[in-house]
């Protein structure tokens, strides 16, 4: 199944402002080639979501390709992050990675845990 296919099925989408953001920070990591976004137990809610710059990508990743960025999903973090949006935000609060998860029943106040 070809990357596109897989992406659409699970319905995994990048913001132009988080491809953005990840591009920039991989071309000033020498030997990074892209963001690894994977979902690990634990976190005041359950679940908690994990970014890693890699420089390399395992048999089970999605790779998503977007303006210049690598964004690396594992199969088993695909089960829970199904349908949501990684976006990069800027505001009066900071900048942060987030993601939109329709799956989360709840999330906590720093928007880096969730619950299914």
């Amino acid at each position: 199944m070809g990357t596109d296919a897989k992406t659409a099925m699970k319905g995994i989408d990048v913001t132009d402002a988080a491809a953005s953001r990840v591009a920039k920070i991989v071309a000033k990591e020498p030997g990074k080639s892209a963001l690894r976004v994977s979902v690990e137990g634990g976190g005041c809610s359950g679940f908690s979501y994990k970014f890693d710059l890699v420089d390399s990508r395992n048999d089970d990743d999605l790779a998503i390709e977007k303006n210049g960025a690598t964004i690396l999903i594992d199969e088993l973090s695909l089960i829970y992050m199904g349908g949501s949006v990684i976006d990069f935000v800027d505001d009066l609060m900071g900048q942060s990675f987030q993601i939109r998860n329709p799956n989360a029943v709840a999330s906590c106040g720093c928007g880096t845990s969730f619950s299914i």
